[in-house]
């Protein structure tokens, strides 16, 4: 039996003003850039989505709007059955998502942190006390709870960041680079923790532009550049038979000749 669709994109777009400071970075003279341009696609319960693209493809806009943060321009986003542009706080309590652009205040701790963002979700201290227990173990920050986040390594904050985006244990998480920065064996910890939460149901969309975390981790791919969906499906049939790498730079080729 197909998998119930828990997200759906359809025809999505969204413009940007840009200063006359990044109009001269850019040498152009449009006062404008389309950051995501008619972008379609779904995801279906239990399954891992990648958004694969370099830098500056819209894979961060396209989150942010997936997470309520901006709204499109044109286009629906549908999750859960509920209209994103519609229905955002009620959207907001199913998914959690994590972002390079959160900044966790360095003065507390992730003790206070996992309560304080508990509090905010109106989570019950019994079942916070359980959940903080569960995540700060999977996660090794146990020893590291009342230390203050400025004192805390790299790899130390983005886990803690990503435990905090997900106090309330949501059906969909939305992860933009979730290994970023981070070494070998912390990034280890979270791809694991990913599939365990994929294992039990959950639905995942992350993006990213290293091609080894998508080919291990992802059921579906979405290959994005300059804002649109080049290409998507299963993995393997994205591939035809080649590297995830291969193909990509074969169809950035592509993209990139039909433009001249």
């Amino acid at each position: 039996m197909e998998e119930k669709v828990v997200v759906k994109v359809s025809n999505l777009q969204k413009t940007f003003k840009i200063s006359k400071k990044q109009q001269k970075i850019q040498n152009t003279k449009e006062k404008t850039i389309t950051a995501v341009n008619g972008l379609d696609f779904e995801v279906r319960q239990g399954e891992i989505f990648g958004l694969l693209g370099p830098n500056g493809a819209g894979k961060t806009t396209t989150l942010r709007m997936l997470s309520t943060l901006i709204k499109p321009d044109k286009g629906s986003i549908n999750i859960n059955g509920l209209d994103v542009k519609k229905n955002s706080q009620e959207v907001r309590s199913q998914i959690g998502f994590l972002t390079n652009e959160l900044k966790l205040e360095g003065f507390f701790t992730p003790n206070y942190l996992f309560d304080f963002f508990s509090d905010m979700y109106s989570i019950d201290e019994g079942k916070r006390e359980e959940r903080k227990a569960e995540l700060f173990s999977k996660f090794g920050i146990d020893k590291f709870k009342e230390v203050k986040i400025d004192n805390m390594s790299t790899g130390m904050k983005q886990k803690v960041s990503i435990v905090i985006s997900l106090v309330h244990d949501p059906d969909i998480i939305i992860f933009d680079e979730p290994t970023n920065g981070l070494d070998v064996i912390t990034a280890k910890v979270v791809t694991d923790f990913l599939k365990e939460q994929r294992d039990k149901g959950k639905t995942i969309i992350l993006s990213t532009h290293i091609f080894s975390l998508v080919d291990s981790l992802c059921d579906h791919v979405g290959i994005i550049l300059d804002g649109k969906m080049i290409e998507q499906g299963q993995i393997e049939d994205v591939k035809a038979g080649k590297s995830l790498e291969d193909k990509f730079f074969e169809i950035y080729v592509r993209e990139k000749g039909r433009e001249e």
